[in-house]
């Protein structure tokens, strides 16, 4: 069993705001060389890292990420108020752009970017993609285009991005038959969605991640059964265990 790779879940989500600039550079210093985030389209089709359609869970204010313009949202701060209080006040909502800079001085950093359905169904799948993948142009080698979405996986393949995960909403037969048609070069999925174990998951040309760890004795069973991702909102505190990889191994393009 080769050690499984660490991925920071929306950045250092479990002591900082998720998807945060702050968040993502913690989970980098602690040693974990790759991270996910989550992406949006703003008003006027900027890509920005949020998980959520609205701004109320993490900026503690009204509205809608679709609702305002990239210069609006820069200026909204994500310090998720029911969780730290004001501990996090006035750290900005980043574009992908500055996520990108950011990882400019990280330049063995990788990183899952997980389009987010509503922008898709927005916006459309493909200039959706096609906006992401224009902003990650400067790294692309170093993204993996991810998505809930099967047809954001396929324009993301068929539009030039290095290497592609599809999450799966389900672990079926009809999962399994796109899987196998589509041919990521990731599969990630719920660890609570999955077989139990023994059973071995499916075969095929993809890297197995898993979501949400947080113990390293699960992240070690779950590696016994050839899960090679594991992605944890505490990957910075999971990163001084030795047994676990901080960086990404698995992958020829990732």
């Amino acid at each position: 069993m080769s050690r499984p790779a660490l991925l920071a879940h929306r950045g250092w989500a479990s002591r900082y705001p998720e998807n945060s600039r702050v968040g993502i550079e913690a989970a980098l210093r602690a040693g974990v060389a790759c991270v996910e985030i989550d992406v949006q389209l703003s008003a006027d089709c900027v890509p920005v890292v949020i998980h959520d359609a609205s701004l109320e869970r993490t900026a503690g204010v009204a509205g809608r990420v679709s609702g305002l313009d990239a210069r609006e949202l820069a200026a909204v701060s994500i310090h998720e108020p029911a969780r730290f209080g004001a501990r996090f006040a006035g750290e900005p909502l980043p574009s992908l752009a500055d996520i990108v800079a950011l990882l400019q001085d990280w330049p063995k950093a990788k990183v899952f970017v997980e389009i987010k359905r509503e922008s898709a169904e927005s916006h459309g799948v493909d200039a959706t993609v096609a906006l992401v993948l224009d902003v990650l142009a400067p790294m692309r080698e170093r993204c993996i285009v991810i998505s809930f979405v099967e047809r954001a996986v396929m324009a993301a393949r068929r539009l030039g991005a290095s290497a592609t995960g599809w999450i799966l909403n389900y672990y079926d037969d009809d999962s399994r038959s796109l899987a196998e048609a589509m041919a990521p070069d990731y599969l990630i999925c719920d660890y609570r969605k999955l077989p139990a174990a023994p059973a071995m998951l499916w075969n095929g040309p993809w890297h197995w991640g898993s979501y949400e760890i947080t113990d390293v004795e699960h992240a070690l069973a779950l590696a016994e059964r050839d899960i090679q991702v594991i992605e944890s909102m505490a990957a910075g505190d999971l990163a001084s265990d030795p047994r676990l990889n901080s960086g990404c191994h698995a992958g020829n393009s990732a």
